[in-house]
């Protein structure tokens, strides 16, 4: 019983190690000293305070859009909107932490909020054409990440930018918008305990409550959810308003948090690593802390092995890509689970 019910978690763990495998091998290849560029990647990102905090700092947003991703997937809704909604709601936090005059600790409640809201009223329109008229909410939320990252440049671009910096940035931010921070000697801000928060409410809210059952259901099999008497489309804006949210206080929270000014002049990326996030956690809210801290943890590492080895940091993107290739792959390990199956049913018999 042991071996089937932790099945999943051994497949990740097993997925994991053999895309570390493959990237050692590819280090060993490549590099002129394998063993120090390999030492530099696995232990460089833990070696200082300095380096721990840089791994929580980049996890931060990644638990923001991984648990905004893992609530859609887990209601069987393949949206990649969370990229567009969190570049957005910075843009909106943006306005209020230039313009708004508040103290320090009413003004980044307010920037925060905003953004939030934001995030879930554009996240709501997927959900309501996906429940009204079953449009694809991967072909929609794909198209409004462009069509909110175009308005946002514009806005930053025409509206929003100090004319007397040297680079496409907007003005600084008063100074009592901005988060405080929470550990001496890094970036770590109090977005950190914000996020842990909303993790482990998303937890009792998906396992604890009637609407996180319907959503779960729902996940499984629409068709039965609704003839059961479930109303299916409620259910389906319900978890697109609160993914939004997520992923529009993620986006707010990383801006106050991590800089003066804004700066993003592209996407950041953060919502489709969300997606990465979200399938390493198995869309288990308690799962994405330590998915999110993987995936930052060999981020850095990878950082720092260009920086001190031979080795570029594009290196990652193969582990990344063998984790999804793996993790996607139905038939990985399946037939270790069916012998499992089989051989608790003999000894249950």
């Amino acid at each position: 019983m042991f071996k089937v019910k932790y099945f999943e978690a051994i497949r990740t763990t097993a997925v994991i190690l053999i895309a570390l495998v493959i990237a050692f091998m590819i280090i060993s290849l490549v590099s002129d000293q394998p063993l120090k560029t390999i030492g530099i990647f696995l232990w460089e990102p833990i070696s200082t305070k300095g380096h721990i905090g840089n791994v929580i700092e980049m996890a931060i947003p990644l638990m923001f859009t991984g648990l905004a991703v893992s609530l859609l997937f887990r209601a069987n809704m393949f949206n990649l909107g969370a990229e567009g909604i969190f570049y957005f709601s910075g843009v909106v936090t943006l306005v209020l932490a230039i313009h708004l005059t508040l103290n320090s600790w009413i003004h980044p409640l307010v920037a925060i909020a905003a953004g939030s809201i934001v995030g879930a009223l554009l996240s709501a329109i997927p959900g309501i054409l996906k429940a009204k008229w079953n449009a694809n909410e991967l072909v929609t939320s794909l198209m409004f990440n462009n069509i909110l990252f175009g308005i946002g440049l514009y806005l930053l671009n025409y509206h929003l930018r100090d004319a007397k910096a040297f680079a496409n940035v907007s003005f600084k931010f008063e100074k009592t918008a901005q988060l405080d921070k929470i550990f001496q000697g890094t970036r770590i801000h109090t977005g950190l305990i914000i996020v842990l928060v909303l993790i482990v409410l998303a937890h009792l809210f998906l396992y604890k409550t009637k609407w996180g059952y319907e959503l779960r259901m729902t996940g499984v099999n629409r068709e039965f959810a609704r003839y059961s008497g479930m109303k299916t489309a409620k259910v389906i804006i319900l978890v697109h308003l609160i993914a939004g949210f997520i992923a529009g206080m993620g986006g707010s929270v990383e801006v106050l948090g991590m800089y003066n000014r804004f700066q993003w002049t592209s996407l950041p990326g953060y919502g489709m690593d969300g997606a990465l996030v979200a399938m390493l956690a198995k869309n288990n809210p308690l799962s994405v802390i330590a998915s999110a801290l993987f995936l930052a943890y060999i981020r850095i590492g990878a950082d720092l092995m260009a920086r001190l080895s031979d080795v570029p940091s594009e290196m990652i993107s193969i582990i990344q890509a063998v984790i999804i290739l793996l993790i996607s792959a139905e038939q990985f390990l399946k037939f270790w689970k069916n012998r499992m199956l089989l051989k608790e049913a003999k000894n249950n018999a």
